[in-house]
């Protein structure tokens, strides 16, 4: 089951069913099974703390993705997304707010999936997903 929660009273998704189910069809593409997601969307603030306190980072992100599955075809996790980051880097990257959302959505199913971002490689594959995703979602 995907969930979505805010702790950023700004902020609603709209259409979550869509991108519920969207997200569901990237799972199955991905050869792996729905388990629990719930992604909670936050501000700066609240994800710099987890950053700080978890993964002893002292920087914003727009995500930090916590894997709570206890097998490896079973995606399950807590997905925290900063709003202002999204909205940041929507603007830095200049794509509309609709898109960088999708894109950080489906980036946190595949950290679930097992895909990393943290070499220059890495960060070639999981960009590749994303788009190949995206270009699904549209």
């Amino acid at each position: 089951m995907i969930s979505f929660s805010s702790l950023y009273s700004e902020f609603e998704l709209q259409n979550p069913g869509f991108f519920k189910d969207w997200l569901a069809d990237v799972i199955l593409a991905e050869g792996r099974i729905i388990g629990e997601i719930q992604y909670v969307f936050c501000d700066d603030e609240f994800l710099l703390s987890i950053n700080q306190t978890y993964l002893n980072h002292d920087t914003f992100t727009d995500i930090i993705t916590f894997p709570t599955a206890v097998s490896d075809t079973i995606l399950s996790g807590e997905i925290y997304i900063s709003i202002p980051r999204v909205n940041e880097n929507a603007r830095l990257n200049q794509t509309d707010f609709e898109n960088e959302i999708a894109r950080v959505l489906v980036h946190g199913v595949l950290h679930l999936a097992g895909y990393k971002d943290g070499s220059d490689t890495e960060k070639i594959v999981m960009r590749a997903k994303e788009d190949y995703y995206l270009n699904l979602h549209s």
